[in-house]
């Protein structure tokens, strides 16, 4: 027997995807939806959590619930830390960036292998279509190695295009460690997304010739908002075609 929030949620579904209720618009008040199908704004809860986990539907703190348009996907470029011009122009993508000068502390001492209190450069980047998040980042670079005059504003803010990394000097090499997993509660809030909706985590690491850590990027992305490519470039043993 189907329990009463599933009925509510085949019923919005029902209405959703025969277009009654449009993409982008606003569903009535918890309460007001409630009071319509005679339940418990607990229960009311629990079906438009149904409808947030498929995609459906998606809560803006302060706003209300709103019904989502279609989902259109950007790319991550695995290696270079970019997200995809082409993708990125489709979808009208901007990059909202804020940085300030914090000091290395627990894992970000090890990620760039630098003595705890050494400072560094953090970079917060928000990307967004519209008013739609689709991913965001913090990079940290060794202070002396950020760009000239991008912290002389200790909270500056620009506007930036399609590279997340590497910020700082150009890298011989990136690390990256790729990972799902359900979202921080800070981390849901930010994306507007379903605290048991997967985020794809990237940990990025770029290294100089010298070996020297020159960049750490922690990327989140919404596991349905996102496609991650990775290159692999194979090279033919130089004895071998000798041979």
């Amino acid at each position: 027997m189907s329990s009463r929030h599933h009925d509510i949620a085949d019923d919005l579904r029902h209405q959703i995807t025969t277009g009654r209720i449009k993409p982008g618009e606003r569903l009535p008040s918890e309460a007001g939806l409630a009071d319509r199908y005679k339940v418990s704004t607990v229960t009311l809860r629990r079906a438009l959590a149904v409808l947030q986990g498929e995609g459906l539907v998606e809560k803006i703190h302060g706003r209300g619930n709103f019904v989502r348009g279609p989902l259109r996907k950007i790319m991550y470029v695995g290696g270079w830390g970019t997200l995809d011009p082409w993708t990125a122009a489709e979808t009208a993508l901007s990059v909202t960036v804020r940085s300030t000068t914090v000091q290395a502390h627990g894992h970000l001492t090890t990620l760039l292998k630098v003595p705890a209190g050494s400072p560094l450069a953090e970079f917060s980047c928000i990307s967004h279509e519209g008013e739609s998040p689709h991913g965001l980042a913090r990079i940290y670079i060794p202070r002396d190695l950020a760009p000239a005059g991008v912290l002389d504003d200790e909270s500056s803010c620009w506007e930036s295009v399609t590279r997340f990394a590497v910020l700082s000097v150009p890298s011989a090499a990136a690390r990256e460690t790729v990972c799902a997993r359900p979202p921080t509660p800070e981390e849901a809030s930010t994306l507007q997304t379903n605290s048991m909706a997967p985020v794809l985590a990237i940990t990025r690491v770029a290294t100089d010739f010298t070996g020297r850590v020159v960049e750490a990027a922690l990327l989140v992305f919404p596991g349905d908002r996102v496609d991650a490519v990775f290159t692999t470039h194979h090279t033919t043993d130089e004895r071998q075609t000798q041979a």
